[in-house]
């Protein structure tokens, strides 16, 4: 289906008139560089700012994707923010190169290093140099990349550090090489259940593929007998280097995605073709990421994912005449924001509000584009919401539905409205870590999660309590 270009209806947008936070719809960004750092292989990703920031964030993410996560920090101070925290920088990469002997280490600053203007960079050059040709343990590549928390939220710290990796790590090579990959995949932060799913189809299409990041296995792994310091699984080094082979990247997401992104860099520094696609979510969203696929490899898709696709279909026929017609808000990270809503539109539901606690900018366009041919009146749209205004706009739409991820539970239990519960993060609930979004498999689990959550709403509020349908 071809989106169209011109006469676009036009979504509302609206901004609160004041200038406080009451519960930030977003996490803080450096978190987000952690989890972009911990889908790559051997990579221990290391916080330069407070214990209490990496005490945080830890605790954070266990309690989503139940793993043990490490996240090792330089430990600074009160003492710190007047005389600088480069000599504790340097002794926490010393100590974590001893301990754990990582293959990366992904440095993200903080609020507190930004706010007294410690040079990340210089300080790692300097450590290098003051270490090279000692009868300590080797250095391995050192990432840095700034992550403020009040200069963005956990999505961007998550493509800046992805973003940083691609500029520090990858290098030039011979774009016939038979080493090199045939596809970048920039996949965004998704779960680590649709990381297997998009794994599981590019193998289909006989792909060679680097995916970055990749926390499939370091964020969801197995059980163990021993305690592994750092996960097995995540993006081998020797690929990311040669991520500039690549016949070409594909890029999802249709917000966070800039100019100046990993996409854009392995385009500009490389010659590496870059395709933008929103997240594959729904019907036509998958359909447009197939029809890249097969024009990359030169395969039609599998008949399992075209039976897929039609099973698909005969929920849509099926539960439309309970979904058709009711209202949804729809709150997150932006770019699943988007996805959502274009699943939801093409169901027949209405989303009345699409907010985010995200600044990109482009929220409101992306919204307009995946929701321009199906419905009437396009939805609202915030961007930079907390949920003290996503619940002043519940108030005031009085939706049937909400789609969002486990902080928005108390606004569903006070408004008596069902919480389909999607991205991250999900501490409510378990299994936030497998939760599929992706693909004709992911958009097949979301509709009958929704519409079930609509039966449910039905059937409690009948004097009967109705047992078929």
């Amino acid at each position: 289906m071809t989106l169209q270009t011109t006469a676009l209806p036009k979504a509302t947008s609206i901004r609160p008139a004041f200038v406080s936070t009451t519960n930030a719809c977003k996490l803080c960004k450096p978190l987000g560089a952690a989890i972009a750092f911990r889908g790559i292989e051997g990579c221990v990703p290391f916080l330069h700012g407070s214990q209490g920031c990496a005490t945080y964030m830890r605790r954070y993410l266990i309690s989503h994707f139940r793993e043990p996560v490490d996240i090792a920090s330089s430990s600074l101070g009160e003492k710190h923010a007047i005389y600088g925290g480069g000599a504790n920088l340097k002794q926490g990469l010393s100590n974590v190169i001893a301990k754990l002997r990582p293959s990366l280490i992904g440095i993200a600053s903080t609020c507190l290093t930004e706010t007294i203007g410690d040079d990340v960079p210089r300080l790692v050059r300097e450590f290098i140099q003051e270490n090279q040709g000692g009868c300590g343990e080797a250095i391995p590549p050192l990432v840095t990349v700034a992550t403020p928390s009040f200069g963005g939220s956990h999505m961007e710290g998550f493509h800046a550090a992805v973003k940083a990796v691609v500029e520090q790590l990858v290098v030039p090579g011979p774009r016939d090489s038979a080493t090199g990959p045939d596809l970048n995949l920039l996949p965004g932060f998704v779960s680590p259940a649709d990381l297997r799913y998009l794994k599981e189809i590019i193998e289909y299409f006989n792909l060679v593929a680097v995916l970055l990041p990749d926390i499939s296995e370091t964020l969801d792994g197995p059980a163990l007998m021993d305690y592994q310091k750092i996960p097995a699984g995540g993006t081998p080094l020797a690929a990311i280097r040669a991520m500039g082979q690549a016949r070409a990247t594909l890029e999802l997401g249709r917000v966070l995605i800039d100019q100046a992104g990993a996409g854009r860099i392995l385009e500009r520094r490389f010659g590496v073709p870059l395709k933008s696609l929103g997240l594959p979510i729904g019907l036509r969203e998958t359909d447009r990421l197939f029809e890249v696929l097969a024009d990359l490899s030169g395969r039609d898709p599998s008949p399992l994912h075209a039976l897929e696709r039609g099973r698909l279909i005969d929920s849509y026929v099926d539960g439309h005449k309970i979904a058709f017609g009711k209202r949804a808000v729809v709150y997150g990270d932006e770019d699943l924001v988007v996805g959502i809503t274009a699943l939801l539109v093409e169901v027949g539901i209405q989303p009345v509000l699409c907010a985010s606690g995200g600044k990109s900018g482009a929220l409101q366009q992306a919204v307009r584009e995946v929701t321009a041919d199906l419905v009437r009146e396009p939805p609202t749209v915030i961007d930079g919401a907390d949920f003290f205004t996503i619940e002043q706009e519940v108030e005031r739409l009085a939706p049937d539905l909400l789609i969002g991820h486990g902080k928005g539970q108390r606004i569903a239990r006070a408004h008596g409205v069902p919480l389909v519960r999607i991205g991250f993060p999900v501490h409510d609930r378990f299994g936030g870590q497998r939760l599929l979004h992706l693909g004709y498999r992911g958009a097949q689990a979301l509709f009958d999660r929704i519409v079930n959550a609509l039966l449910e709403v039905k059937q409690a509020g009948s004097p009967v309590g109705y047992g078929y349908m």
